[in-house]
């Protein structure tokens, strides 16, 4: 039977902005800031559910699995955002995160009509990505109901892979194909049925803290600081050599010197200035513990 859109949350009207048209330009902002404030609290209440899916994209990761966010329009344009700030943020290969959006790379920048009605596509494009069943795949989704991003989970669940749901409604069609559905139910819009909104902001917390806290328990970061940025243009270059000066004490020309014998590797450079040693030895203490920079600066130190 098909779904009655009507009944879902995020296309009711909400009450509070029914008459929008006839607000002046502080009224709009201001009941558009008053309900934004309701999404964090949606966030919130979907921590447990957050917790376990980092925990299932971790253990994938830690076992040389890849994680793959699959959507259409401006969900799938939100994993496309995550997946591609990783390598620079996080120093990981590009297809350790990677997205998939209806409609292809074009959709990502024009909206490609009826992409997203097509769960076989949905499969397809996962099968030709090379997703296997030691990897794990977020399906985004405000409605929780998009034939396309279903149609992938339900590949991925065939090869007994691990499947993460993530909506703005509740016991969606996404959630039941799911083996962790997060639900993160923000309400209706201030514009009825546009989940580019609140929808999408809170999509957006949820995948900076699934890709945030697994690289967090990968070792990269330390302290609060991002310690595996890779250094590749003269803005992170910049960031690098204050990270490590900040960390260490060292003045910033010393710091560009270490840098430069570390090939801009911030990790390295922490570790070769706090633990005194070459960058070999700083290599081989990183390897041994899994590239946490405290605790290889704690062996040395012994």
């Amino acid at each position: 039977m098909e779904l009655n859109l009507s009944t879902l949350i995020t296309e009711q009207r909400n009450e509070a902005t029914k008459h929008i048209d006839q607000m002046s330009t502080g009224e709009i902002l201001s009941v558009m800031n008053k309900e934004d404030q309701t999404v964090a609290i949606a966030v919130k209440r979907a921590l447990p559910q957050i917790e376990r899916s980092v925990d299932i994209i971790f253990e994938t990761l830690k076992n040389n699995g890849r994680l793959f966010y699959v959507g259409a329009g401006t969900s799938g344009r939100l994993g496309v955002l995550d997946a591609s700030e990783c390598p620079p943020t996080f120093r990981t290969p590009p297809e350790m995160v990677q997205a998939l959006i209806a409609g292809g790379e074009k959709a990502i920048f024009t909206a490609v009509e009826g992409a997203e009605d097509d769960p076989v596509k949905g499969a397809t494009d996962l099968k030709k990505a090379g997703f296997k069943q030691e990897d794990v795949v977020v399906g985004i989704a405000a409605s929780g109901r998009t034939p396309y991003v279903i149609g992938a989970l339900k590949y991925a669940r065939t090869l007994g892979a691990k499947t993460i749901g993530l909506s703005c409604n509740k016991e969606s069609e996404l959630s039941q194909v799911s083996h962790e559905a997060i639900e993160v139910v923000v309400g209706p819009e201030v514009l009825t049925g546009s989940t580019r909104l609140k929808a999408a902001t809170a999509h957006k917390m949820v995948l900076n803290m699934l890709t945030t806290a697994t690289m967090i328990k990968f070792g990269k970061v330390y302290e609060n600081l991002m310690v595996d940025v890779n250094a590749s243009n003269y803005k992170l270059k910049e960031r690098a050599k204050r990270i490590v000066t900040t960390v260490t004490g060292v003045t910033a020309e010393e710091a560009e010197k270490v840098l430069y014998t570390a090939n801009h590797d911030v990790k390295y450079a922490i570790v070769m200035i706090k633990a005194g040693v070459s960058l070999r030895e700083a290599k081989k203490l990183l390897e041994k513990h899994d590239g946490f920079v405290r605790q290889a600066i704690e062996e040395a130190l012994k």
